[in-house]
């Protein structure tokens, strides 16, 4: 089986984990105004801007698919003069840094002929030279530093031209550029909403989300690590839910983009507070809640998961940590609910569904 049906056979089994219904439910309400400008990068130049991270490629857009003769092929027609596609950067609107939208492939083929080592893997005791292969003869068989200096210096000094983008409008936040990284990224796979999120949002709030992913209570709801980071995005849909559910409007993934972008570099103290309290939560369900655990059908319910650790913890907040068969009660309640149930049913997205679950599910946790 080849790398693509293994990676499609793995999304499948994965998907069928969790329960989102978001169907109708991605297209943003927004109109921006969104500048561009070109750049042409010398070869040499965006490489040394590639290693010192100016110009950065976002982790998981590194599944690097290209053969050697395909990369071969690529700088050979930089060697030859010949015009190459450009690449697409976007401008962060913090760091200023140049984030790698579109041209990946391109970008870390140069990197590897540069660095002499094609596609290297980190913890390999081996790597594999990169030498240019079913190229001309003038250039087959040969890295980098065995080019000769004139043809060295035509191909330090080829042009790149970018296509560099900066949202100017709303001033607030760029969310745009999640739109354009969706839209515009040409890869082999359609990137999910978080691993682009992932891509633009570094910062203070991202780190702490990773290491809540890992935190064993959360495991043993979520299950095994997803490979496309819904169990990252579920985190951050209940910090976001828990925080500022009266200014949830759809569609999800822009109220989850915009909470992203507001606390991307939140103070510690906010910080530790909220991993502190999606710790409490999560370990209360997992001690309270034997089977199935927010699961009333097969796979994890999301607007299930997402009321309930927000009622919870607006419950924790408000009059202090419940017993676990206070827990236990409430959730065996919520089931018994028709308005809660149908609310996490269908249409989940919805804002009246938003907002009745979560009404539900706060009421019926202050009462225990």
């Amino acid at each position: 089986m080849n790398d693509y049906l293994k990676d499609i056979k793995l999304q499948i089994e994965q998907e069928k984990n969790y329960e989102d219904d978001v169907s109708g439910d991605d297209i943003a309400p927004a109109h921006y105004d969104v500048t561009s400008y070109g750049i042409d990068f010398d070869v040499d130049g965006l490489v040394k801007r590639i290693r010192k991270g100016s110009v950065y490629i976002p982790e998981f857009q590194r599944k690097f698919v290209w053969k050697m003769p395909e990369s071969s092929r690529f700088i050979e027609s930089l060697l030859l003069g010949l015009p190459v596609p450009g690449i697409f950067l976007a401008q962060d609107f913090e760091t200023k840094k140049l984030l790698v939208i579109d041209g990946q492939q391109r970008l870390l083929s140069l990197k590897y002929f540069y660095d002499g080592y094609f596609n290297p893997k980190k913890d390999s005791k081996t790597q594999r030279v990169f030498k240019l292969t079913k190229v001309q003869e003038l250039f087959n068989g040969k890295s980098y530093e065995m080019l000769d200096e004139n043809n060295k210096r035509n191909l330090d000094d080829c042009v790149i031209h970018a296509t560099v983008v900066k949202q100017d409008y709303p001033e607030d936040d760029d969310t745009s550029i999640f739109h354009i990284f969706e839209r515009l990224n040409s890869g082999g796979r359609k990137f999910e909403a978080q691993e682009i999120r992932a891509a633009i949002y570094q910062g203070s709030f991202l780190d702490t989300v990773n290491e809540l992913n890992e935190y064993s209570s959360w495991r043993k709801i979520f299950g095994h690590p997803n490979d496309r980071m819904k169990d990252h995005e579920l985190i951050i849909r209940f910090f976001a839910m828990f925080e500022i559910h009266e200014e949830y409007k759809k569609p999800m993934a822009e109220f989850i983009n915009k909470y992203m972008k507001k606390n991307r570099n939140a103070q510690s103290d906010k910080l530790n507070w909220l991993s502190s309290l999606f710790k409490t939560c999560t370990d209360l369900f997992t001690a309270s809640v034997e089977n199935n655990l927010f699961r009333p059908v097969r796979s994890l319910n999301i607007a299930f998961f997402e009321s309930a650790m927000v009622g919870l913890a607006k419950r924790i907040v408000s009059e202090g940590e419940p017993t676990e068969k206070q827990v236990r009660t409430a959730y065996k309640k919520l089931l018994e609910t028709n308005e809660f149930v149908e609310a996490i049913s269908s249409s989940t997205t919805d804002v009246a569904q938003v907002e009745k679950r979560l009404s539900v599910a706060e009421n019926i946790f202050m009462e225990v």
